[in-house]
């Protein structure tokens, strides 16, 4: 790992001490080695700063990813436009499965397509959670500005510095930078440095629901459902979906309550999962050959909201990503929400001529407010999908919606649509989508529409 050893650092006295000699470029050390990090590390190293990744978990390149954690990532406007900036959208798309609309399957196997756009074009773009990770890293180590340590787990962040101690294989090592970012996630160990500053709240809601990886194999060579959809086996407070892989199969997650009727409790082992499927997801049973075997091997997860009313410490110490607004993933906006993130500090760098204090205050007060409202849309989204995707009315009310869109285009914009396919501030989003905000809309569109009738009757005449 690069770096100079600078003397008179505090810390463990059997550790080296790691730190940026003054007159160098900006020392920026990113806690976390995850999508958001390593996004990050490239952003900064394009304007000529030293990044040092450090990540607790080792090596993914040579280690693998974590059995049952992926969770595959639904990648649209928003991350997509993160990626183009630094060149990496072509690239990421090249690998990933574009999906335009639902595809609902009920207890009896039946099917029913609901696109997500008006023109059944737009789409978002199944990828692998780990594929993403590791063309991020390798954008980020391809710059010599970049370093990256894993095995290395913070345990503080020294107050009133940039001081940060790791323990590794190796033993304890110290880190001097110049500023610190807390990339590291839900569980963020930088978090904990600015939830003990005075007047800093913190947040943390479990989802009553849990859930666990499993997968639809191949059949023949060829996808078991329509590739271009994400699959929706919607059950009430319980359900299963499925993203194409490109290898034809689909990553499945059970969203599942912990206990109960049709929960982890009641359905605890294969053999009860095997029967258990064959009674309520019929269609999918037929196609997981390993759905036993995976069922008792995979972990369950837990599913967390996360906030904190203050991401920056001292102008110097700052969290993004899910260390600063875990969400949970029903709208598929996570990592694409952490993507945002990264476009908006960097925009607020050039705003302020990369002072990091100035930096860091904007970039706060500009994406709290947008990211509690797409945690709040994101539960929303969960009854959505769980309950109200399986109706034919709410299906028929989506159709409504698109048919709204394409007659009154400029006026009306569904909640999906600008959540989606635009990167319009998510705190707009939920403005202009009110239901008055909505109903204002179509009466805008509709006395539009009708004066651009009435003109068209007036010209028809005068011709006659």
């Amino acid at each position: 790992m690069s770096g100079r050893a600078t003397s008179g650092a505090r810390g463990p006295a059997d550790g080296p001490t790691i730190g940026s000699p003054s007159g160098e470029a900006t020392h920026v050390a990113i806690v976390g080695a995850g999508l958001a990090g390593c996004l990050l590390a490239v952003y900064l190293a394009r304007r000529g700063m030293r990044v040092s990744l450090f990540e607790r978990r080792p090596d993914p390149r040579t280690a693998g990813a974590e059995r049952g954690r992926s969770i595959n990532l639904a990648i649209s406007a928003r991350g997509l436009d993160a990626l183009s900036r630094i060149g990496l959208a072509e690239a990421v798309l090249s690998t990933a499965l574009p999906m335009r609309g639902r595809q609902i399957h009920n207890e009896r196997g039946h099917t029913a397509f609901a696109p997500y756009s008006a023109d059944g074009e737009r789409a978002i773009n199944s990828i692998s959670r780990s594929g993403l990770n590791d063309t991020l890293l390798a954008a980020a180590l391809a710059s010599p500005a970049v370093s990256v340590a894993f095995e290395h787990r913070l345990v503080r962040v020294a107050p009133g510095s940039c001081t940060c101690e790791f323990e590794t294989p190796a033993g304890p090592v110290v880190v001097e930078a110049d500023i610190v970012i807390g990339a590291d996630g839900a569980f963020s160990a930088v978090r904990s440095r600015l939830q003990s500053a005075p007047g800093v709240s913190y947040r943390q809601d479990y989802l009553a629901c849990q859930y666990k990886e499993l997968t639809i194999a191949a059949q023949d060579g060829q996808y078991a459902f329509r590739p271009d959809a994400l699959h929706i086996w919607p059950r009430g407070g319980s359900m299963m979906i499925a993203l194409p892989n490109p290898d034809k199969t689909f990553t499945c997650t059970l969203f599942w309550p912990p206990t109960g009727p049709d929960s982890f409790e009641r359905v605890a082992d294969g053999p009860s999962a095997l029967a258990y499927f064959e009674q309520r997801y019929p269609d999918a049973a037929q196609v997981m050959p390993t759905l036993a075997a995976d069922f008792e091997a995979n972990p369950v997860g837990n599913l967390v909201t996360i906030g904190c009313s203050s991401w920056v410490a001292d102008g110097r110490v700052a969290l993004i990503g899910d260390a600063a607004h875990a969400i949970v993933p029903f709208f598929g906006q996570g990592a694409n929400a952490a993507f945002e993130d990264v476009v908006e500090l960097d925009r607020c760098l050039s705003e302020h001529n990369e002072d990091w204090a100035g930096a860091l205050s904007d970039y706060q007060s500009r994406r709290l407010p947008n990211t509690d409202a797409i945690a709040q849309m994101a539960l929303q989204n969960f009854v959505e999908m769980s309950e109200r995707s399986a109706s034919r009315l709410f299906r028929l009310s989506r159709s409504v919606q698109h048919g709204l869109e394409r007659r009154l285009p400029g006026h009306y914009v569904s909640r999906y649509e600008l959540v989606s396919f635009s990167t319009i501030p998510y705190a707009e989003v939920v403005e202009r989508t009110t239901a008055a905000a909505q109903a204002r809309s179509v009466a805008r569109g509709l006395a539009a529409l009708a004066g651009d009738l009435l003109r068209a009757t007036v010209r028809g005449r005068g011709e006659d």
